[in-house]
């Protein structure tokens, strides 16, 4: 089972942002900060980070001081919540998307019931944590971001 990246990208910008709060006066953290500290594209950051502002995670303010902060605390964002919402086809088989599947032994097949449960207790473990739960250290993780990437 893999995440896709687009869903590691949106739960990297939830961390950085977690250690990064508004501070009065301060900037908030843009989309380019958060590239250059993953080393990652910025444009394919900026559509992960539309996709958080849109559900409700994230909040962007435009203008000088402008930038992203986390919609809610750490703990009022459920990790379960977070990749539903940005793996839209989780399917970890074609049989479990009826439109497209074209396995001929699909109607017979066990292993797709072992799979499903599979996932359901992937989910069920991560609606279980939040935000809160995997910040980590932030002097670690910080130190980490300023250092040079190693891509």
């Amino acid at each position: 089972m893999q995440l896709t990246q687009f869903t590691d990208y949106s739960l990297r910008i939830l961390l950085y942002l977690a250690h990064h709060p508004p501070q009065d006066g301060e900037r908030l953290p843009a989309v380019l900060d958060i590239s250059r500290a993953y080393g990652i594209s910025t444009n394919h950051l900026s559509k992960v980070a539309r996709l958080l502002v849109q559900n409700g995670f994230v909040k962007a303010t435009r203008g000088r001081n402008g930038g992203l902060q986390l919609a809610k605390t750490p703990e009022e964002i459920n990790l379960g919540e977070v990749v539903r919402k940005s793996e839209p086809h989780f399917d970890l088989v074609e049989c479990f998307d009826s439109r497209t599947n074209t396995c001929p032994i699909a109607s017979a097949c066990a292993l797709k019931n072992v799979l499903a449960d599979a996932k359901r207790n992937f989910m069920a473990t991560l609606e279980k944590q939040t935000l809160a739960d995997v910040v980590g250290t932030r002097v670690k993780l910080v130190q980490l971001w300023r250092a040079k990437p190693s891509r």
